[in-house]
């Protein structure tokens, strides 16, 4: 599987703490080895989001992906739940 970042995901990225940076780096393996780990809270998303996914990074930091592409997946958004869906 090849991963892809979106300009938007690369953004806020760059403005989360190292330490959040650092659990990504840590959930990111994880979900390349197991999409539907129980950690993760992988899950469709509805409404203006539909068609696109979210795993948890943090009980608060959640990571919204495109998995449409074979072989592909996109980094589309990260943030805190309020941030990314309020």
């Amino acid at each position: 599987m090849h991963i892809e970042t979106t300009k938007k995901f690369d953004k806020q990225f760059k403005k989360l703490p190292a330490k959040l940076q650092k659990d990504f780096a840590r959930r990111i393996e994880l979900f390349i080895d197991e999409l539907n780990h129980s950690l993760l809270h992988t899950h469709k998303l509805s409404g203006t989001l539909k068609g696109l996914w979210s795993f948890n990074v943090t009980a608060d930091i959640r990571v919204i992906f495109d998995d449409s592409y074979e072989d592909v997946l996109i980094l589309v958004a990260i943030g805190s739940h309020s941030e990314l869906y309020g």
